[in-house]
């Protein structure tokens, strides 16, 4: 398997409904790209710990560029260059909107279908064997 397909990435909103995708990944041996229905919006999760294994220095590298270039945050207001708005263009954190580590990480989105759309570009580094260690 390269890659997730967007109406096979499971959505889940309750701890219970966490736990069971967790287990059914941990199961078929799998990493965990699930999406959390969150308050404000949505977050992809992944997870490599169940498998003993994390994403090599250059798979995160790459899953943070990707995760950057899917975002369009703007830096500064475009009628006034003096009055920053949006988020940092230095930070991290802020510019692939969340964690994304070696082992787990949890990207925020807007939307339901921006959180499908950003979980497939995860799953496919996930999937790629050569991506871990």
């Amino acid at each position: 398997m390269n890659r997730l397909a967007p109406q096979h990435i499971p959505l889940y909103s309750s701890a219970d409904e966490r736990d069971t995708v967790w287990q059914r990944c941990i199961d078929d041996g799998q990493p965990v790209v699930a999406i959390r229905d969150a308050r404000r919006g949505h977050i992809v999760r992944y997870d490599l710990s169940h498998l003993r294994v994390e994403l090599t220095p250059d798979a995160v590298r790459k899953l943070r560029a990707g995760t950057r270039s899917f975002r369009s945050y703007p830096t500064i207001n475009a009628t006034d260059a003096e009055e920053p708005i949006g988020t940092d263009p230095l930070s991290a954190a802020e510019g692939v909107g969340g964690e994304a580590g070696p082992v787990s990480g949890a990207l925020h989105t807007d939307s339901e279908s921006a959180a499908r759309e950003l979980a497939v570009r995860v799953s496919g580094v996930l999937f790629d064997a050569s991506n871990r260690r």
